[in-house]
């Protein structure tokens, strides 16, 4: 049977001459041994770490490959805000990398379209020995904490210590030095476990260092089967732990796109209003005849490439190292856009036949790699029938009436940004 056709190579291609961020996992070592790590004890999808660097002669390759459609007529943009991002394990623990690619990206190619800029996630243990650089650089930094020092208690170095202690020291520390950069470049990531809430995250960055973190759950994929009670003793619902704050809708209101009710919301406006608009090309267009790809999966790369100390390539971040797109090998880059294409299309076939029933289909949120048995099987539990989906629309129209004031604010500041 021939494969159906929802994207093509050129999607793919299209995407790398415009990609928006490109993520090096700088090291799969750490100097913390955090319990609800996702690389850690409670799953099993990520590759053995085995305290490795990434090799710079590879990383200068894929950006040389990566820089020859940046710079070709694909690329759409007269100047395009291009992040180079630095993740781990503990990015700083191979600092040298991150300075060679600053340099290399700043003096060494030629990408006209392109200003680059930088971000990292750390867990500064080591910020004080950098924070020069990262300054000097203007790094968006996102230091990984979890509220104070009780709610921090998952966040433990090797010896099983709190690093709660070491990590503020830091963090104030960069603040006296540079204030200025302090209050615009550096922000804050919180994972929400069941030795923590999100009235406790909010008041301690609020009070603290006056910034509203971010507040994750924890990953419920790939989780090893030996540890699925363990990680439900550990898991706490974002939405269940806000409404447990006393002041909760203080809390939220500030919090804004950080709460699940304003994203929702947000989420519901851009799909359903009929009033947004992408670009202006999006004006030529009627929305009703554009054609509908299954789920809510990102387009390969049109989000960001993640790249692995391993050298695999990933569209992101948050899904298991066995959904590779290619590799960066010693002699080349093993990316072909058909293949993808094809790999993605065989995926979206497979789900198509509950995503056409979905009432909720325009505005799906589903990720294709992060449904258990996708390579035989797909169930995807956020499917919505006509109850489900009255209900859904319910709730955001109770939540309009409550926030009346919110509607004005996210078409202007969020939707049309």
């Amino acid at each position: 049977m021939k494969q159906k056709t929802y994207i093509t190579s050129d999607h793919v291609v299209s995407a790398l001459a415009n990609l928006p961020q490109l993520v090096f996992e700088v090291t799969d070592a750490c100097n913390l041994h955090c319990k609800y790590c996702a690389y850690g004890e409670l799953y099993d999808d990520y590759d053995c770490r085995e305290n490795q660097i990434f090799p710079i002669a590879k990383a200068i390759r894929l950006i040389d490959y990566l820089a020859g459609y940046w710079n070709s007529k694909i690329n759409t943009a007269s100047k395009r805000n291009m992040i180079i991002s630095f993740y781990g394990g503990e990015p700083l623990l191979n600092f040298s990398f991150i300075k060679k690619i600053v340099h290399y990206v700043e003096d060494e190619i030629n990408c006209p379209h392109f200003h680059f800029s930088y971000s990292m996630t750390t867990n500064a243990i080591l910020l004080d020995k950098y924070m020069d650089f990262l300054q000097q650089h203007k790094f968006h930094i996102l230091v990984s904490l979890d509220g104070n020092e009780a709610n921090t208690s998952y966040r433990v170095d090797k010896g099983g210590n709190n690093a709660f202690s070491k990590v503020v020291a830091n963090v104030d520390k960069l603040r006296a030095m540079y204030p200025d950069y302090f209050s615009q470049y550096v922000n804050f990531n919180a994972v929400l476990h069941n030795r923590n809430s999100v009235e406790s995250i909010y008041c301690f960055f609020k009070d603290k260092y006056d910034k509203i973190p971010q507040i994750g759950e924890l990953n419920d994929v790939g989780i090893r089967q030996n540890k699925k009670d363990e990680f439900k003793r550990t898991y706490k619902n974002t939405q269940e732990s806000l409404h447990q704050a006393e002041h909760y809708e203080e809390i939220e209101r500030d919090m804004f796109l950080n709460t699940p009710g304003y994203k929702s919301l947000t989420l519901f406006l851009h799909r359903y209003s009929g009033f947004v608009y992408q670009d202006y090309t999006d004006l030529l267009f009627d929305k009703q005849s554009l054609k509908y790809i299954p789920t809510g999966t990102c387009l390969p790369f049109t989000k960001k490439m993640y790249v692995t100390v391993n050298g695999k390539i990933l569209p992101c971040e948050r899904i298991g190292h066995q959904f590779a797109l290619g590799r960066i090998t010693d002699t080349g880059i093993d990316l072909d856009p058909e293949s993808i294409a094809s790999r993605y299309n065989d995926y979206y076939a497979k789900m198509e036949s509950q995503c056409v029933h979905c009432k909720n289909r325009q505005a799906c949120i589903q990720c294709i790699f992060n449904l258990e048995g996708i390579d035989d099987k797909p169930v995807c539990h956020g499917y919505m029938n006509e109850s489900d989906f009255k209900h859904y629309v319910n709730q955001q129209m109770r939540f309009l009436e409550q926030h009346p004031e919110v509607y004005q604010e996210i078409m202007e500041k969020v939707l049309t940004l």
